[in-house]
């Protein structure tokens, strides 16, 4: 079905508004502003091993691999590896449509993802995303390659109007086999029934793209950063919908005047419950550089720093992004910006390695509000909680190896997670009593 942008636009308001009637973290910041421990919660209950299974669960949920690197795919192909990012969309006949990034580096042919050489970005190289159409009953229709020629497809991020921004975590440069500058953002079209051509949007900017999140009510595109000194950017399109079109791309600064001794640097220094009500957006002078330099304008210009930008998703008018090596330890930090009021708060900051390590990927749980973190930290790695009162807790652990958990998305109904574990590569179905937690 093809819908206006101005339907999709107001079909995401709604659904946002009436199934996230509260902030996830608002009684984290509430118990932290005055001074309290973290709370934790059994979330629904410990965590069951199984021998032999891949991941440990809370009795009542079942599991099923839905894809697994190797696998022979419609197109003939095998399924490439390094599964990280990955967005659900509701397709025809009660099907659910999940688009997900291969983080594939390099040139070659081993392990590529396949699709015809004028429809990719830049023919040698392996990285791209491949479209998995499942039924009703959770299982793999068909799976084929979407779009490829790209180099560490990372995150992204769904769009309102039912596509899916596949962002490269990379900026190489022409050269050994590349014949093209990489770090952009390409759009894969969830209704796509075969490979699509990548198309570069430049105008987004050219850096190491983690993930993007769109604010329906405005079309504005935000993205975070992978890198150490990463800047939180907005891309505010010529015309809503189509980013192709181009636009303006700005970074977050705080208070910052022509006198200022330079940036906030908020990766450390500051307690949860800190809010900056003094934001301002800087435009980035040249958003397709040839050198690695856009934070580098930004910073210049007083834009804000954070510890590598990862996840981002909205739910509830609001933008929620990790910080994987933010805070005490390095062990990760969550921020909430809200654009009605222009405002940053830091949401969460891991108490210990034990309670939250390394948050990268982000989503909400329709039915219950909750947020979703993915660990990408030292094994082993867990999928955590957050209630919508603030409490932490365990959703699932990875008990097949030490590898990161990315691509936490959930089908329109709500009641399937669909979550990929990088290495070796498989993309699972979890499913369970969503609305009965503890």
């Amino acid at each position: 079905m093809t819908l206006s942008r101005r339907k999709f636009f107001s079909i995401a308001g709604a659904t946002a508004a009436t199934t996230l009637a509260a902030s996830p973290l608002e009684g984290l910041l509430a118990r932290a502003a005055f001074g309290q421990t973290t709370p934790t919660t059994t979330g629904y209950g410990s965590l069951i091993t199984i021998p032999g299974a891949p991941l440990a669960l809370p009795n009542g949920f079942q599991y099923r691999e839905i894809s697994r690197t190797g696998n022979l795919m419609a197109d003939g192909f095998p399924v490439p590896s390094n599964h990280d990012g990955m967005a659900a969309f509701q397709g025809p006949r009660g099907t659910t449509i999940l688009i997900c990034n291969h983080e594939i580096g390099g040139t070659g042919t081993t392990g590529k993802v396949q699709v015809p050489s004028d429809l990719a970005y830049d023919p040698a190289c392996r990285g791209g995303t491949t479209t998995l159409v499942i039924d009703s009953n959770r299982q793999l229709i068909k799976q084929f390659a979407s779009l490829g020629g790209t180099i560490r497809n990372c995150a992204g991020g769904p769009t309102p109007w039912g596509s899916w921004i596949t962002s490269e975590e990379n900026v190489d440069i022409p050269g050994s086999g590349r014949l093209q500058y990489h770090g952009y953002n390409f759009e894969v079209p969830a209704n796509a029934t075969g490979p699509v051509k990548a198309v570069p949007l430049k105008a987004m900017g050219r850096f190491n793209h983690e993930a993007i999140a769109v604010d329906p009510a405005t079309g504005i595109v935000y993205q975070t950063e992978d890198t150490g000194d990463s800047l939180l950017y907005r891309f505010i399109p010529n015309i809503p919908g189509k980013l192709v079109e181009g636009g303006r791309l700005q970074a977050l600064r705080i208070g910052y005047t022509s006198s200022s001794a330079g940036s906030v640097n908020t990766a450390t220094g500051f307690n949860v419950g800190q809010t900056w009500t003094n934001i301002s957006w800087v435009d980035i002078p040249n958003p397709d550089p040839t050198t690695d330099n856009v934070r580098v304008q930004g910073r210049n210009l007083g834009a804000a720093r954070f510890a590598r930008g990862e996840g981002i998703w909205y739910g509830n008018g609001e933008i929620y992004f990790c910080c994987t090596s933010g805070g005490p330890g390095s062990r990760g930090q969550v921020f909430r910006y809200t654009p009605a009021t222009n405002t940053l708060e830091l949401f969460v900051q891991s108490p210990s390695a034990t309670t939250l390590r390394a948050p990268d990927n982000i989503c909400v749980a329709p039915l219950n509000g909750d947020l979703i973190l993915c660990e990408d930290g030292a094994s082993p790695n867990f999928i955590r909680g957050v209630t919508p009162d603030g409490k932490l807790y365990d959703l699932a652990r990875n008990t097949l190896n030490g590898s990161e958990w990315a691509g936490a998305c959930f089908s329109p109904d709500g009641k399937t997670m669909f979550v990929n574990m990088q290495s070796p590569g498989i993309t699972f179905a979890i499913w369970g009593p969503w609305e009965t937690r503890i």
